[in-house]
């Protein structure tokens, strides 16, 4: 065993196989075995990262080697076990070193082999340069704490915590259908067919591990269709010993190689938007309700629905057209729900033909063949996030359905696509009224709050379904058009940032155990918490609340986190909750902005952003708005660029708010003291 350094790491060679470890500026640390590469890389939107060259590969105990960076501390034994830990010393992973199958005319071989060189022919051929990239297949195997739980794998639907069992991994740009196989709610035993034939669905080789030691994320970056097997570790008690968990990733072929980062899980999916670009910023109508479906054939049913939509004022922003097969032909967006001055065009490509076109009444027309800014994909891998959001209708019809699409959204956003949502009702079956109503309330605080008619499937525009639920839906979408504000900064914080729009209710408190077991409700930002009804007949609600002080935003009530309260869910709506000391930007009655803001907690403060929008490039009008939280500095690619890949467009600047309760009164100023320039509604 030997090395050579390098900048950021260097190249440690055993008897068949090498390893090279290299720091990234940003923290992103990169392993590659047997000469593999950073790039070429789909996931990476150019080069690899700069090296840190202030990481340095040095000598380690027992003959070992390690590398000391900002974030992690990586030591490589003389064996090939990989270690990775805190800069205080507690231990993320342990990486066991791969083995190979390499397929017969290859390099000769009695099967299977490790990474260090301890194959069954023992053969030496220490300082020998390894040839990149074998073509056979491989296992990697790694141990976790005993206590630490696994997210991610892409949009499954068994979590949003992945419990013990198998998960397939499409080859990129094919999704044949299936999802986790494995144990627990929504799992499915692997039959060896999938579960949902012919049901796209994405899915990638990333890994968000949380435990009490810290949060760390690993992608292996191999396109190839593979498997990944996960066991939960279990603790011991009393005297007992901890049983690690574990995670085995096995691949068809392709190269071995593999990104980790760590730290808090804000600045993971930070650091993670740096290393494969930052998610589009989603265009106006994309933030508003949507409907799409493959029903509408004819011009005449595309007025049709958009007039029931006017008739009923229900905001609609845009309604996309489907040709055979699901692909999109037309997408028609109105700028100004409230008063549009026209029908919508033909289905059939009225306008310009170019795939853009406006007709001067207040709508416009993209069809499939434009180049869009902004795409609703059914599929895609990791890095597909550079280029919009992701999209699923195939759905199963039920409430399992219902509560998979939290696992859906939650999990892809986790992987780095935060704008996604299945369509409402799924699309197996026709829904009963009540579960469309919980659907859609649901759904109205998912960042793609859409609907999709299925051929066979009944149905999915809100007055099917009686006054009761069209007063419901009717609420849910007024809501979401008083909320636009807040998602507009939302979007602008995970193009920023790369955080989740949706997040999981440890996101700030990972070390929370109870909460990484919660997956029934979740965060939408920091200012707000979702907890959707899954339950038919169900009138009420048992929360489980993240630390602080959290209001009823109906009724005003507080409770106080962590733990439990059971709150009233009318079937005119679900509980939501804001944190206390929030100011969360919404419109006001006069369309502008004004902060809703929920007094702080005795001897606390908080906080608000608004970034307004400026206006996106194929927007059907002029931007809406602002939200409310706290942001950092863009996510850019390797080379420093934007990576949305303009560099030369400006986006609006960050507003910061500071929420103090001082001589009885809930004060809102700017960050820098200033008056905060926004009418103010207090709520308490």
């Amino acid at each position: 065993m030997d090395a050579r350094t390098g900048p950021g790491g260097g190249v440690i060679r055993f008897a068949r196989s090498s390893l090279s470890v290299r720091v990234a500026v940003g923290g992103a640390v990169f392993l590659g075995w047997d000469g593999a590469e950073p790039s070429p890389s789909y996931a990476l939107p150019g080069a690899a990262p700069e090296p840190d060259v202030r990481a340095v590969l040095e000598p380690d105990k027992d003959g070992g080697w390690r590398v000391v960076s900002e974030r992690l501390l990586v030591t490589v034994s003389r064996h090939g076990t990989v270690e990775l830990r805190t800069p205080g010393g507690e231990l993320l992973r342990r990486d066991l070193p791969p083995r190979w199958w390499e397929p017969s005319g290859e390099q000769p071989s009695d099967g299977a082999r490790d990474g260090a060189g301890a194959g069954k022919r023992g053969r030496e051929e220490s300082g020998r340069e390894q040839r990149p990239s074998r073509p056979g297949r491989w296992m990697h195997r790694s141990h976790v704490p005993a206590d630490a739980r696994f997210f991610g794998l892409g949009g499954r639907t068994c979590g949003p915590r992945l419990p013990s069992g198998s998960y397939r991994l499409h080859e990129s740009g094919r999704a044949p259908g299936g999802d986790a196989e494995g144990g627990g709610r929504g799992a499915r035993a692997d039959t060896g067919r999938d579960p949902h034939q012919g049901t796209p669905h994405i899915t990638m080789p990333v890994q968000l591990v949380v435990a009490d030691a810290g949060t760390h994320l690993v992608f292996h970056d191999n396109p190839r269709e593979g498997r990944v097997t996960l066991r939960e570790g279990v603790e011991g008690r009393g005297s007992g010993h901890d049983r690690p968990g574990s995670s085995e990733i096995r691949v068809t072929g392709g190269p071995l190689r593999y990104w980790v980062l760590a730290g808090p899980p804000a600045r993971v999916l930070h650091g993670w938007a740096r290393l494969t670009g930052a998610p589009a910023l989603p265009p106006d109508w994309a933030l508003g309700h949507q409907h799409s479906g493959r029903l509408f054939r004819s011009g005449q049913r595309v007025r049709e629905v958009a007039a029931q939509y006017r008739l009923r004022q229900l905001p609609l922003r845009a309604l996309h057209v489907e040709g055979d097969g699901g692909r999109p032909m037309l997408r028609v967006l109105r700028g100004e729900w409230a008063r549009p001055t026209g029908p919508p065009p033909d289905a059939d490509g009225s306008g310009d033909g170019s795939g853009a076109g406006s007709r001067g009444d207040g709508v416009r027309v993209v069809s499939a063949g434009a180049a869009p800014e902004f795409a609703l994909r059914r599929s895609g891998w990791a890095g597909m996030q550079r280029g919009g959001g992701m999209w699923r209708d195939e759905v199963a019809t039920g409430w399992e359905g219902l509560r998979e699409s939290i696992s859906f959204v939650l999990g892809l956003g986790l992987c780095g696509v935060p704008y996604s949502g299945p369509g409402i009702g799924g699309s197996t079956a026709a829904p009963s009224p009540e579960l469309y109503l919980r659907w859609f309330q649901l759904a109205a605080y998912f960042p793609l709050f859409h609907a999709h008619s299925a051929k066979g499937a009944g149905p999915r525009e809100p007055w099917a379904f009686g006054p009761e639920v069209l007063a419901g839906c009717s609420a849910a979408m007024a809501e979401r058009e008083r909320l636009r504000p807040y998602f507009t900064t939302l979007a602008h914080l995970a193009h920023r940032t790369g955080a989740p729009y949706v997040r999981p209710l440890w996101w700030q408190h990972p070390r929370e155990r109870s909460l990484r077991e919660c997956g029934d409700a979740f965060l939408l930002g920091d200012a707000l918490l979702v907890a959707p009804v899954l339950e038919e007949g169900a009138r009420t609600r048992r929360v489980r609340l993240p630390f602080g002080r959290w209001y009823d935003t109906v009724t005003g009530a507080s409770y106080e986190g962590p733990g439990q309260v059971v709150l009233d869910a009318p079937l005119s709506r679900i509980p939501v909750l804001a944190r206390a000391g929030a100011a969360v930007p919404v419109s006001g009655a006069d369309g502008g902005i004004e902060l809703e803001v929920w007094a702080p907690a005795p001897g606390r403060r908080g906080r608000g952003l608004v970034i307004r929008d400026a206006g996106t490039p194929g927007d059907a009008g002029s931007g809406t708005g602002t939200g409310a939280e706290s942001g950092t500095g863009t996510a850019t690619g390797p080379g420093g660029k934007g990576v949305d890949g303009g560099g030369a467009r400006r986006f609006p600047p960050a507003e910061r708010f500071t929420v103090v309760h001082r001589d009885g009164a809930t004060v809102v100023t700017r960050e820098d003291g200033a008056a905060a320039g926004y009418p103010v509604r207090l709520r308490s």
